[in-house]
């Protein structure tokens, strides 16, 4: 039996005594919401719930929203959950839905909601189990590659030309580094892998001893110890500062930081596909999923129909389209993808054609356990402290471990 519930029930006593607004049950005129999103995001969900209270029968209707972080809104949703008082739903990504759904937290939507409107690899991200466990906002959470264009007027396409790139800028000493990102965290680890042929899981086993493995890993050594094309050591606070302080021309980052490299770099900010590796002919394929409503596994009746209405309004193609430009995010409903917003942008151009290369982030539970085993093992090599194959196959050990600890 998986620890998931027993180890979310000391959550309950140091927790309980300290929730925010719960649901109210079968109270027709109360919704209760919790979110973990950006605060630049806050003002664009008021005003689309304030659009629908606006509806006529809707004018007694009063929704709570509670702000949580991304870590603490997993934890006060379990406890809230097991005691009994949750909120009606949460936004969130869809990491955490996993979790809440073999612990019978949420409900499974395709009964409820027409699924087939959403795009499809935005829904197959919440998919466990044959079932879909949450409607999605907003397509993308993905990483792509930006580029400063004062820095580099040129796209590089592949790794080839990307190395070019890289070497006549750091030799002319515009900037100390070429490229930054956040190399000592997995998930910037995945575009890479995919783009030398693996995955981390394949169904629920975890595939990390592999020749993919090695070969995204050493890619990494290379950029680092022997081209130096990126920092010895570099954080996302690090990678982040560099860019905006043009230290270097090219970063890889997720979608959630395209306004405020829009805003800071105006027309001189571009987005694109991470460069296809030459050596497989492969693009790199980074995780793909989105922002998600999930429903509470007490609804039912008029108060299930009630959020049915409000979260069909939320994600209806004019709701949709507004959020494009409000917050630079792809949409989750196929009627959305031609919008204007998107075809005449080509920041969200760009961005949109690095999630046609994605693949569907995995919703199982073990993939905690493959962040848990990768990072540390990442670090030693990065460090030279292990060889990239001793790495590998500890990363590989390690994870087979922790899955093994989770089913008993």
């Amino acid at each position: 039996m998986r620890k998931i519930l027993s180890l979310a029930l000391p959550l309950l006593f140091c927790l309980s005594g300290c929730l925010k607004p719960v649901s109210t049950g079968e109270d027709l005129n109360s919704v209760v919401l919790w979110e973990q999103e950006d605060s630049t995001v806050a003002s664009y969900i008021d005003s689309v719930l304030a659009a629908f209270k606006k509806l006529p029968g809707n004018e007694k209707l009063k929704i709570t929203r509670v702000h949580y972080g991304n870590e603490e809104l997993r934890q006060q949703f379990q406890a809230a959950s097991i005691a009994g008082s949750p909120p009606d739903l949460i936004m969130g990504p869809s990491d955490t839905a996993g979790v809440y759904a073999i612990s019978g937290f949420i409900l499974p939507v395709d009964e409820i909601f027409d699924m087939a409107k959403y795009n499809k690899a935005v829904v197959e991200a919440v998919r466990l189990d044959g079932k879909t466990w949450g409607v999605p906002m907003s397509n993308g959470n993905h990483l792509l590659f930006m580029v400063n264009k004062k820095l580099s007027p040129k796209i590089p396409q592949d790794t080839d030309e990307l190395f070019k790139i890289c070497s006549e800028t750091v030799k002319s000493a515009k900037t100390p580094y070429c490229m930054a990102f956040d190399m000592g965290e997995p998930f910037w680890l995945m575009p890479w892998l995919g783009g030398y042929g693996g995955w981390p899981l394949e169904n629920r086993t975890p595939t990390l001893d592999t020749p993919a493995m090695r070969g995204a890993v050493n890619f990494y050594l290379d950029m680092k110890f022997n081209r130096k094309f990126v920092p010895q050591e570099c954080d996302y606070n690090c990678m982040d500062s560099l860019f905006k302080e043009s230290q270097v021309p090219f970063i890889i980052n997720g979608d959630w930081a395209i306004t405020s490299y829009t805003d800071k770099f105006g027309k001189d900010f571009a987005a694109a596909r991470i460069p296809k590796i030459s050596s497989t002919g492969l693009w790199p394929s980074p995780m793909v999923s989105g922002k998600y409503f999930m429903l509470s596994a007490k609804l039912k009746g008029e108060k299930l129909a009630l959020i049915k209405r409000l979260i069909e309004f939320y994600t209806n193609r004019q709701n949709q389209v507004a959020q494009i430009t409000a917050l630079k995010r792809l949409p989750a409903l196929s009627a959305a993808n031609d919008a204007e917003a998107i075809v005449k942008d080509p920041v969200l151009s760009g961005s949109m054609a690095q999630i046609l290369v994605g693949k569907p982030m995995p919703m199982a539970t073990e993939m905690r356990a493959v962040w848990d085993s990768i990072r540390p093992y990442l670090s030693r090599i990065m460090n030279q402290r292990i060889s990239a194959d001793e790495g590998v196959r500890r990363m590989q050990t390690d994870c087979v471990g922790k899955i093994r600890e989770m089913d008993r």
